[in-house]
């Protein structure tokens, strides 16, 4: 069952409250209204909701207080804050008094709030979800996505860089970074111009896509083409030349390491055995490690019915 979004209301007026609590339930949203503003900030603290609704038809220094302390909490600034006012013309409204991530004018235009409501849930989400360095979806989303494409005739597949370590030990996290930029606008374009599906970065060099299962051979061969046709010039002149670069392995010791290649699990989501998440990115590590086995960029699909 999903959980229900919680939302904190304040305002001073218990009428105008309890109406805006009944059709914010309405809605299924979890509504817990406050008329003092005093312990507002407390309750806040203690019981941190999705959504924090401020009634600010009369601002006043405690309100603007209560916003500027939440805005200057590293981790309270992420719940975002819709205010409701009173100004006939929202451009006098004294926005750099109330960091505010939405408004509404009053009287209220409840289809309109509901919409803010939930452009500003989906926002923060993106936001927390999305990996800071590719831009793509994240976890949660990958999560979500693969759940969606179970016992679908989907192909959820997972790219992993063979050999990604030794390469940001000896050119850099900063080389790395842009390695893993790259390859993820490689495989985003490849995913869209196929005729779309998802592509995700879990973390690291670990990324995720998901296209029909028909697709799949297609976009992997395009992402795998497309990575080699860059390779060569993630390397400098000598390592270029040679085929290799030299990096410590796990044990300490000087090894040989072939230039930077990719290695694609490809996991069908529509076969018996495949019943939940966990069970995808189970036979997507034995794909993967197969993939890797052979040195250089190329693609394994789970052919088993069973």
């Amino acid at each position: 069952m999903k959980q229900k979004r919680r939302i904190t209301v304040y305002s001073p007026d218990d009428g105008f409250s309890a109406t805006l609590e009944i059709r914010l339930q309405s809605r299924g949203y979890q509504v817990l209204t406050h008329h003092k503003l005093a312990p507002l900030l407390g309750f806040i603290y203690s019981d941190p909701p999705d959504l924090i609704m401020l009634d600010i038809s009369s601002p006043t220094r405690d309100l603007r207080n209560l916003v500027q302390s939440l805005k200057c909490d590293s981790y309270f600034t992420a719940i975002p804050v819709l205010g409701l006012i009173n100004a006939p013309d929202p451009d006098l409204f004294p926005w750099d008094d109330y960091q505010l991530d939405e408004f509404i004018a009053l009287p209220i235009k409840y289809p309109e709030l509901f919409v803010r409501i939930e452009l500003s849930l989906r926002r923060i989400q993106r936001v927390f979800d999305n990996n800071p360095l590719t831009r793509l979806p994240g976890n949660t989303s990958v999560q979500t996505a693969v759940n969606e494409a179970i016992g679908k005739p989907m192909a959820v597949c997972y790219i992993d860089i063979n050999n990604f370590k030794p390469y940001n030990d000896v050119y850099g996290f900063a080389r790395g970074d842009e390695v893993l930029r790259m390859l993820g606008r490689i495989m985003s374009n490849a995913v869209k111009e196929s005729g779309g599906g998802f592509a995700g970065h879990i973390g690291g060099d670990d990324f995720v896509f998901i296209v029909p299962m028909e697709r799949a051979g297609s976009v992997c061969t395009t992402i795998i083409d497309n990575f080699g046709a860059i390779a060569l010039d993630l390397f400098e002149g000598e390592d270029r030349k040679n085929g290799h670069y030299i990096a410590l392995n796990r044990k300490g010791e000087e090894e040989r390491f072939p230039l930077l290649s990719i290695a694609i699990a490809v996991v069908p989501t529509d076969i018996p055995k495949i019943c939940h998440c966990g069970k995808v990115a189970e036979m997507a590590a034995e794909l993967k490690a197969l993939a890797k086995k052979s040195g250089k960029s190329c693609y394994v699909l789970d052919k088993r019915k069973k």
